[in-house]
């Protein structure tokens, strides 16, 4: 790997763990890629592996496997706990190892977030997350899972491991064991915290007895649990003291339940906002400390580790920007090494490229969870919304292309540039025209809202990328397929994306065009780009993904700047204060700065579809705003007095209830009952706005002479008046217009780009 770059230093340092010596303080944490449950997947993992070994990771941490059966996730998982599963994983391994680098085994036994009927925890229980009770374990069966974490881990090691990570954080069995939330026994394993604190320390000293001492035994403390009944810093800090006089190597910051209501890795939440909590540890234990969550770049990293890490929104910082870092006043660290999980999906060489000073060249992680959690949640397989080839690499492959062509490609947005940056890396010679002055179409509004700022950094790194490639991109250059074909490129992709949808509401068109005395109707584009500006009480039409995000950029008082940790803290009922039970406080958010409606037809409760990592931190943000949200709604028309609708009379939340209790007998004719009810049965109401701001939908823009069908659905009629050509591929928002998709329009557009 090229010598270290100066601006990242300590991150790119050595370090020595045990008897172990590791070339970078860069760890890829540990992520469920979907790959984990079935042997015959091992190759693909262990190429996933290998290019982040190649790209100059200095430890990977693999996705979780459980000592025992009943530790699955998932009903298809598949335990460490045999000569099969050895073979299969040393593929894995090995590959890590000819990257240069170390490689854990996580190991992780999800106690009552299992996914099947054989879950187990601490005391009968049953996870909000989870449709599966959990049966108490028996004290039989604690010892024989302490146990088996010390098999699995000698297995481990004869596997090519060069240590494991112990899972103890996240609300997963150990932490379970740990929390007064989840466990109640009054037997030598509960009623008091040394009593919890028995099962962890006793795993360790298991692990530790089964593996030879240049192994590493790593463990993922929870450093705060955001949930209630959670542990204090005081009982945190003294189960450190016990695992480490165990045998443990190192320490893995963990940061909350994944039932705990406040959020700790989506886009919104503050760059190393609680990288407080692993300085805290750190200060307190003798050995190696990992610090992290929402960490995504080497400039963040290296600020963690050399001191001079200042939050965003701090008295010291300026917070000119999301990237800010204060290198003048250095601290203490708040770690030693630095865990970046989602980061190295959606970019393999980051740390190469940070080490070569091409810092701008990296393929950020924004934090949108769509492709990553949401996958994993959804029993998918994981990948990255910015890099499809993630957890695809031996099925997406950018190979050479045998005859290089001249490909036009109309539309900038991120359709448009990540295919044009996936042509280009096969070798075609290709160029980029845009109608618009600005790139990055819907994402360069996205990127507007709040909490989602961080989207910048898709279209800065692919910009740069392409300027490496030589790939030139023409802004106010409208083109169609015809005049690019003539002119002698070979194929053009059509990636011209969306404009909004306008309704047919009587009287909207008038207040569109400025005719109605007292009212604006404007788009989520105009809003969102600044074109126009919205009054102090506004309907927002449409709750959908567009939205949500418009309802949280009407209520929010940042006017564009990064939240600061202290008011996102004070916001979610985050504190710092030890003597807290799971670091929670009262949530006091600001004032919003607006009077929001929310409207929709539909009867379902508002933003059901959303994303399901993300989707309840939306819902909870325009709540704590005070968006009153209107479901079920008839629009009438739209005048002076503001937006005219009709709602059902009897109370919604009857209706709703009376809705999924149909469905969940099956009994059609109700359903039919209650909607045709809602329909007969309504009362008129007046939202009394100044401004309506439109959230209905897209349409695809497709330039004259694209024709109808997709890049998927094989070839478009040609506008030189050819009888067949396959020439012309149509991507993205012009494919389909649905919500903003990105995922959808960067992998359809990495996936054409892999077939040309």
């Amino acid at each position: 790997m090229t010598a270290p770059h100066t601006s990242f230093p300590t991150l790119l340092s050595p370090i020595t763990i045990g008897s172990r010596n590791i070339r970078n303080r860069v760890v890829m944490g540990s992520m469920h890629t979907g790959l984990e449950d079935d042997l015959a997947d091992a190759p693909k993992l262990a190429q996933f592996y290998r290019e982040r070994a190649f790209g100059g990771v200095g430890i990977i941490v693999t996705g979780g496997f459980p000592p025992t059966l009943e530790g699955n996730l998932t009903p298809f998982g598949q335990p460490f706990n045999s000569p099969e599963i050895v073979q299969a994983h040393a593929q894995i391994t090995e590959a890590a190892h000819d990257g240069g680098s170390l490689i854990f085994l996580q190991l992780l036994h999800a106690g009552r977030y299992g996914y099947h009927p054989m879950a187990v925890s601490a005391s009968a229980s049953q996870s909000p997350i989870s449709p599966f009770p959990a049966r108490e374990m028996t004290a039989e069966e604690i010892e024989s899972t302490i146990e088996a974490y010390g098999t699995a881990a000698k297995l481990a090691r004869e596997a090519g491991y060069d240590g494991v990570q112990i899972m103890g954080s996240e609300g997963y069995l150990i932490n379970q064991f740990l929390a007064e939330r989840t466990n109640q026994r009054t037997d030598d394993w509960g009623g008091s915290a040394e009593n919890r604190q028995r099962f962890p320390v006793k795993i360790v000293k298991r692990v530790r007895a089964a593996v030879p001492e240049d192994f590493i035994v790593d463990y993922r403390l929870s450093v705060v649990d955001l949930v209630e009944g959670g542990q204090t810093q005081e009982e945190i800090f003294q189960l450190a003291d016990k695992l480490e006089a165990a045998g443990v190597n190192m320490f893995s910051s963990g940061v909350g339940w994944h039932e705990s209501h406040v959020p700790t890795i989506v886009t919104s939440v503050p760059r190393a906002g609680f990288a407080w909590a692993t300085a805290a540890l750190r200060d307190h234990v003798n050995v190696p400390v990992v610090v992290s969550n929402r960490i995504n770049t080497p400039a963040v990293a290296e600020s963690l580790l050399d001191g001079s890490w200042v939050p965003v929104g701090s008295d010291q910082d300026a917070a000119t920007s999301p990237d800010a870092a204060n290198h003048q006043q250095h601290g203490e660290p708040a770690g030693d090494l630095v865990s970046m999980a989602r980061p190295l999906l959606a970019d393999a060489n980051l740390v190469q490229r940070a080490a070569a000073g091409e810092e701008a060249l990296i393929n950020h992680c924004i934090a949108c969870n769509q492709a990553c959690l949401d996958h994993t949640f959804e029993n998918k397989r994981a990948t990255c919304l910015v890099n499809p080839r993630a957890c695809f690499e031996t099925e997406l492959v950018l190979r050479p292309a045998e005859s290089p062509k001249k490909i036009g490609v109309i539309g900038a947005g991120v359709a448009g540039l990540f295919a044009a940056e996936a042509l280009a890396q096969r070798g075609h010679e290709v160029e980029v025209f845009e109608a618009a002055s600005d790139v990055g179409g819907q994402f360069r509004l996205a990127m507007r809202i709040p909490g989602k700022e961080e989207f910048v950094h898709a279209l800065t790194g692919v910009q740069a990328r392409l300027e490496q490639l030589d790939v030139a991109i023409h802004t106010e250059s409208p083109r169609t397929p015809g005049e690019l074909l003539d002119a002698g490129y070979d194929d053009v992709i059509v990636a011209s994306g969306v404009e909004p949808r306008i309704p047919n509401i009587p009287g909207l068109a008038e207040a569109k065009a400025g005719d109605v005395s007292g009212l604006q109707v404007i788009t989520y584009a105009e809003l969102a780009s600044g074109q126009k500006k919205a009054g102090h009480t506004v309907a927002v039409i449409g709750a959908g993904g567009i939205g949500f995000d418009i309802a949280e950029y009407l209520l929010d008082f940042r006017d564009g700047e990064p939240q600061a940790l202290s008011a996102w803290q004070r916001q979610w009922g985050v504190t710092e204060d030890p003597d807290s039970r799971g670091g929670l406080t009262q949530p006091r958010p600001e004032s919003p700065r607006r009077i929001v409606f929310m409207v929709q037809r539909k009867l379902t409760p508002m933003g059901k579809g959303l994303n399901k990592t993300t989707g309840w931190v939306h819902r909870a943000a325009v709540k704590m705003g005070g968006a009153q949200q209107i479901v079920g709604a008839a629009y009438s028309k739209v005048d002076g007095q503001g937006l005219h609708i009709t709602v059902p009379e009897q109370d919604i939340t009857e209706i709703q209830q009376a809705i999924k209790k149909a469905k969940k007998a099956g009994d059609k004719e109700a359903l039919d009952e209650i909607h045709q009810r809602a329909q007969r049965e309504r009362i008129d109401k007046i939202l009394p706005v100044d401004t309506i701001v439109l959230c209905t939908g897209q349409e695809s823009v497709r330039p004259e002479g694209t024709g109808v069908n997709s890049s998927q659905d094989g070839p478009s009629a040609p506008p030189s008046g050819e009888p067949t050509t396959s020439r012309i591929h149509i991507i993205g928002g012009a494919d389909v217009a649905a919500e903003l998709d990105a995922k959808r329009a960067i992998r359809q557009g990495v996936e054409l780009a892999a077939r040309i």
